[in-house]
């Protein structure tokens, strides 16, 4: 894990889930990491138990979905550290339904998120990256991203939509500037991503599957695994499900 080693790696949604696993895996192997989510307490949490593990780590209190939040969270990465290697856009939800539902409030929150959170992290970090003449940026998309179920159409294009901002960064900037564009494709993961659903229908969807998903560290060794690639060798898809389910 020698190329891990001291990158300064930005991680949003790293207050539970995904996020928290990759957080400390990274900081196990040597990565300076910047906890970003809305939940202070449980980040301050987090970064007491990488420091009590001997890693390095601090936490930065913000809301993806607000433009100016990830741009201070840039310019506090900057000034804690002198650059910014690697961000990692995680933070996501999934109030998912059926869209006969007509939850619009939910299909708006999903939006703001999934899509508008990943673009707003991009836009705090490619100025400094272009400028190092470096940097990765590794998108959290899904299964869903890959394949529309009748009961996740909303949750499924804004996953879509991850995969396709994240090809695009990866055609405009790897060959100039030297940023590397990742995708990463959770199948069903053992996170409180279920918890802001609120159709019956499809809570009890979730309930059914509850228990066979998989460990929110298999997904954090897979973004372990993209960041440890020399800089000349750009991992652009890993896809992670549970052996058990199509």
């Amino acid at each position: 894990m020698e190329n891990i080693r001291n990158k300064v790696v930005m991680i949003t949604g790293a207050s539970s889930g995904i996020g928290e696993a990759t957080a400390k895996l990274l900081a196990q192997n040597g990565a300076k990491v910047v906890l970003v989510a809305r939940r202070e307490d449980r980040l301050h949490a987090i970064v007491d138990e990488i420091k009590q593990s001997g890693g390095e780590a601090v936490s930065v209190k913000a809301d993806v979905v607000a433009a100016e939040d990830m741009q201070n969270m840039a310019q506090f990465t900057l000034s804690t550290y002198g650059r910014i290697d690697v961000l990692v856009n995680n933070a996501g939800i999934m109030p998912s339904s059926r869209m006969s539902e007509l939850r619009v409030e939910e299909w708006d929150q999903m939006i703001d998120v999934n899509i508008k959170g990943v673009l707003y992290g991009i836009a705090a970090v490619l100025p400094t990256m272009r400028e190092q003449q470096s940097g990765h940026i590794i998108n959290l998309s899904s299964t869903s991203g890959y394949q529309v179920s009748s009961t996740s159409v909303v949750y499924a294009a804004t996953k879509f939509a991850v995969r396709a901002i994240s090809e695009g960064l990866r055609l405009e900037e790897s060959s100039t500037s030297r940023i590397r564009s990742t995708v990463i494709a959770p199948g069903l993961t053992n996170t409180e991503l279920f918890n802001s659903i609120t159709s019956p229908e499809v809570q009890m969807i979730a309930n059914q599957l509850s228990g066979n998903g998989i460990s929110p560290y298999s997904i954090a060794k897979a973004i372990t695994f993209a960041i440890n690639e020399p800089d000349d060798t750009l991992i652009s898809e890993i896809m992670v499900r549970p052996t058990a389910l199509s």
